[in-house]
C-alpha cells in the first residue's frame, strides 16, 4: 500500500486488490499512520486504486458530501474483451441480488433498482481486447464490471461477469485518478497499475 498524501484531514493511498475498502483498509491505514481513519467511498475487494480516507469526523462529513454531490471525480482504466467504440456514455438500470452478491442490468426502474451512468474512451483496441479510460458519474456496486459485461465486453480476469482468465486472478480494473474539493482547494491524484502497459 502506497500513501500519496497524508495531512491532518485525510490520507490518500493506493489500495491493493485483496483487502476490502471498508474494514481491512482502514485497519491497515490506522496501523501505518498511527490514528483512526473513516471510509467515505468504496472499491470492490478485488479492485485496486486511488482512495481517500478521512482522518476526522468533520473531514469525513465534507468528503461524503463531495461523493453525494458529484464533485468527487473517480476515473478508472480497464482491459476489456473485444473492440469497444472509440468513446461513449452508457446509462443503465442496475439491480443487485444481495444473496449472490451479483448485479444485473434490468429494463426499467422499480424498487431496489438504481440508475447507473459512465463515460469512456478507448485508449487502445483490437478485435481481442480494449484498454479503456472510464469516468464514473454514479457509484453503483460492480457498476463498471456489469455495464461492460452486459454489452459483451467483460473485464479481463473478471470470472463473476464472464471475463474469466486462468492467468489473471482479479479483474483488470484500477481506480487511477481521484479528485475532490476540500477546504477551498481541488485535490487531484493519479496512479497507474503495472498491467496498463
Amino acid at each position: 500500500m502506497e500513501i500519496l498524501e497524508l495531512n491532518s484531514a485525510f490520507v490518500v493511498c493506493v489500495k491493493p486488490a485483496g483487502p476490502d475498502s471498508e474494514h481491512a483498509m482502514p485497519e491497515m491505514l490506522s496501523n501505518a499512520i498511527g490514528g483512526p481513519v473513516w471510509p467515505v467511498h468504496r472499491l470492490d475487494k478485488n479492485v485496486g486504486g486511488v482512495m481517500v480516507y478521512a482522518r476526522t469526523k468533520a473531514s469525513a462529513a465534507a468528503l461524503s458530501r463531495a461523493v453525494q454531490d458529484g464533485t468527487m471525480v473517480k476515473e478508472y482504466v480497464a482491459w476489456v474483451r473485444g473492440l469497444v467504440p472509440e468513446e461513449d456514455t452508457w446509462q443503465d438500470y442496475l439491480w443487485k441480488d444481495s444473496s449472490k452478491n451479483k448485479v444485473f442490468v434490468v429494463k426499467r426502474l422499480r424498487k431496489g433498482v438504481k440508475e447507473a451512468k459512465l463515460s469512456f474512451k478507448r485508449l487502445y483496441g483490437d478485435t481481442a481486447q480494449s484498454l479503456v479510460w472510464i469516468r464514473l458519474h454514479t457509484g453503483r456496486s460492480h457498476q463498471i464490471r456489469v455495464q461492460f459485461a452486459s454489452r459483451k465486453h467483460p473485464l479481463i480476469g473478471d470470472g463473476k461477469y464472464g471475463g474469466k482468465d486462468s492467468a489473471i486472478e482479479d479483474p483488470r480494473l484500477f481506480a487511477c485518478h481521484l479528485s475532490f474539493p476540500y477546504d477551498g482547494m481541488c485535490h487531484s491524484f493519479e496512479f497507474y497499475p503495472d498491467w496498463m502497459i
